[in-house]
């Protein structure tokens, strides 16, 4: 059992411990010689890594997603933790407990489940509640949507994330749709749960967080509306009107062209579905940011490309925030 996490990492801190490679450069010193430049990862965190000697035998040892076992000591470069190491060795996958390795949900997965399939029985039209329950009760389908994460990076990056994600949509569509008149709740339901489920085929996760072929080449709506299409086709008589605005609700849910979006949305229940998604999307990316950020001292993040801003870590006055306490 792994015991040392890069969120626990003090400066000056000697380490003999494993990590999972996330990424691997070979670059040049001034010199000219070799030396190893690592992102090292634990489900707690990155951290970046620097090899600086004798990297001649090491270097063609081990790759990106392999696990290797480092010692090291732990400095600060840049307001940032860095690890120099001074030995390493790749390890077998049987050395290691791959859960140590990959962030996860810290809900019940299992609980999660069971309470969007609440809400999917809960839909009223009879076509919208068999064709998500279609998906939800497909056994090989569910293994991978309760395992998969909702994005490679960008937010619930984490093992049950997709579930989480979708569970979080569904709960603000009910939650805010009941404020607008005229919404079909229903429609606005069922793309909430179908509007990622491509992400299934897009994302692997076996071992580190990637796109699969599939999912480079087509993306995950394509994808997705390929399994709504072959669902829909086995449910008889499903209006053909209805699966046209399903299929809208799909394409357009990244709201912007410049995002992905093939269409922009063209009705009301496509409109605060968009928003919806954004707004739990990029929450939960800037909770996470703040979460992990690496900068030691300071309120404020580095520039963060996804927001184009630093983000505020909030006022601390002996230890606590007075934005938020008294």
């Amino acid at each position: 059992m792994k015991e040392t996490f890069v969120a626990n990492l003090e400066a000056n801190q000697s380490i003999t411990t494993t990590f999972l490679v996330k990424s691997k450069e070979v670059k040049a010193k001034r010199s000219g010689e070799p030396f190893l430049s690592l992102v090292l990862g634990d489900k707690s965190g990155e951290l970046d890594a620097k090899m600086w000697d004798n990297v001649e035998g090491i270097e063609g040892s081990f790759d990106r997603d392999d696990f290797i076992k480092v010692k090291g000591t732990v400095q600060v470069y840049r307001n940032r933790p860095q690890l120099t190491i001074h030995k390493l060795r790749r390890c077998d996958d049987g050395e290691v407990d791959f859960s140590d390795y990959f962030p996860k949900t810290s809900k019940d997965i299992s609980v999660m489940f069971e309470e969007l399939l609440t809400i999917v029985d809960g839909v009223e039209n009879s076509f919208l509640r068999e064709l998500s329950m279609s998906l939800l009760l497909d056994e090989e389908f569910a293994a991978k949507f309760k395992q998969a994460p909702a994005a490679k990076t960008l937010h619930h990056a984490w093992i049950g994330g997709l579930l989480e994600h979708t569970l979080s949509l569904c709960k603000l569509c009910k939650l805010v749709g009941q404020n607008y008149e005229g919404l079909d709740i229903d429609l606005l339901l069922t793309g909430a749960v179908l509007h990622d489920i491509g992400k299934t085929q897009e994302l692997s996760y076996s071992r580190s967080f990637a796109y699969t072929t599939e999912g480079q080449l087509l993306g995950h709506m394509i994808l997705e509306l390929d399994i709504v299409n072959e669902k829909i086709a086995e449910i008889d008589a499903f209006p053909r009107e209805l699966k046209v605005l399903i299929q809208h609700l799909i394409i357009s849910h990244h709201g912007e062209y410049e995002f992905g979006s093939p269409k922009l949305p063209m009705f009301p229940e496509a409109l605060l579905l968009h928003s919806l998604d954004n707004l739990d999307s990029k929450l939960e990316a800037m909770k996470a940011i703040l979460k992990t950020d690496p900068n030691i001292e300071g309120a404020w993040t580095g520039y963060n490309t996804m927001f184009g801003r630093p983000l505020f870590k909030g006022f601390k006055a002996n230890g606590q925030n007075p934005a938020t306490s008294g």
